[in-house]
Order: C-alpha cells, then sequence, then structure tokens
C-alpha cells in the first residue's frame, strides 16, 4: 500500500470538509438558516439524477456532471462565496478562485490533483454539455430556494424579476423545460410579492 499517498487523500478529505463551513446567501427550505456550500453542492448532485432527462440535445454523461457539481465549489473553502449578484464580488472572483484550486487540488496525488483541475476548469468554462448543464442546475437550485423561503435572498438583497431572469438564462437553451418553469414561477414570485418586478 502507498502509504503516502493514502495520506494526502485523507488529508485532502478532512481539508474539504470546511465546506460545511462557508455558508451561501440562501436559506434551506425546511430550517431559518443559511445553505452551506456542502448542502448546495450534494443538492445539485442530486439534481443531476433526476432533472437530466430535461436537458436538450445529447445524452449526458452524469456521472461527470455529478463529479462537477461536487467539486466546483471546493475552491470556496479558500476564496469564499461570491453572491451571484454582487457585481464588486465578481471583479476579482475568478483569480481568488484560481489560487484557491491550486492550493486545494494540490494537496491531492498529482493524477488525482489533475482530474479536479480538469473537472473544476470544464464547469468555468461552460463549454461542454455537461458543464451547460451543470451550470443550469447551479442556477436553478437557489431559484427554487428562493421560491420556497418567500424569496428570503431576493428580498433582502434587493433582486428583481430582471436579474433573476438573467442570471438563469442558461436555461433557455439548455433546459427549455425549466426556463419555461422559471419564466412561470418567477411571474408568480411578482404577484405574491416575493420578488420585485
Amino acid at each position: 500500500m502507498d502509504n503516502e499517498r493514502l495520506e494526502k487523500q485523507i488529508q485532502f478529505i478532512e481539508e474539504i470538509d470546511k465546506l460545511k463551513n462557508i455558508y451561501r446567501q440562501n436559506r434551506v427550505i425546511h430550517e431559518n438558516r443559511n445553505e452551506n456550500d456542502a448542502e448546495h453542492s450534494w443538492h445539485l448532485a442530486v439534481m443531476a439524477m433526476f432533472l437530466s432527462e430535461y436537458a436538450k440535445g445529447e445524452k449526458l454523461d452524469i456521472s461527470k456532471v455529478m463529479k462537477m457539481v461536487l467539486v466546483h465549489d471546493i475552491v470556496e473553502i479558500d476564496a469564499g462565496d461570491t453572491f451571484c449578484y454582487d457585481e464588486k464580488g465578481y471583479t476579482d472572483k475568478a483569480e481568488r478562485e484560481r489560487k484557491a484550486a491550486e492550493r486545494i487540488f494540490n494537496i491531492l496525488p498529482e493524477d488525482q490533483a489533475k482530474t479536479l483541475w480538469e473537472l473544476w476548469r470544464e464547469f468555468e468554462e461552460m463549454k461542454t454539455k455537461e458543464a451547460k448543464f451543470a451550470a443550469c442546475l447551479d442556477r436553478f437550485q437557489p431559484f427554487l430556494l428562493n421560491r420556497k423561503t418567500d424569496g428570503h435572498t431576493w428580498k433582502k438583497d434587493g433582486v428583481n424579476l430582471e436579474k433573476v431572469l438573467k442570471r438563469n438564462e442558461p436555461l433557455k437553451e439548455e433546459m427549455p423545460a425549466l426556463w419555461e418553469y422559471v419564466l412561470k414561477k418567477a411571474k408568480e414570485s411578482v404577484e405574491q410579492g416575493i420578488l420585485r418586478p
């Protein structure tokens, strides 16, 4: 047994436990608290399993999508969560996350670090079918949480309909049925007073 390899893998597994302490802006549906990154990533992986039938075009590699969504926010251990509507936070987000990826992924043995780099970059670049689908899920999940928490984050941060639709716009091309769902539920949210027009 390669003890050095195992030690690196265990060190990485221990390190990513920190995701449980990185809190996002969205509230979880059934509790009065914010969602953490580990919960968010798990939720996306489950969504990938069940919503892949709504992806437009050729069959997806769901295993790859699940891996992608499970690792996409690991960088936030160092970089922190950047709220999707925080324009100022996005100015240095890419650099903060790249530095974080370099440190955290390289805890692993070289071959596994390379795999994580590839998955993370693919997600960030949004060029492949799997990455586009994963990005759609990453946008759709907070939409669902806001709908079920009376627009908690939308209200708190003054988010309006235009911003929500722009954020979810990738669904229009990649997941048309879910885009229609977003349009319908966003309109209802405005009517209910949980999303600004």
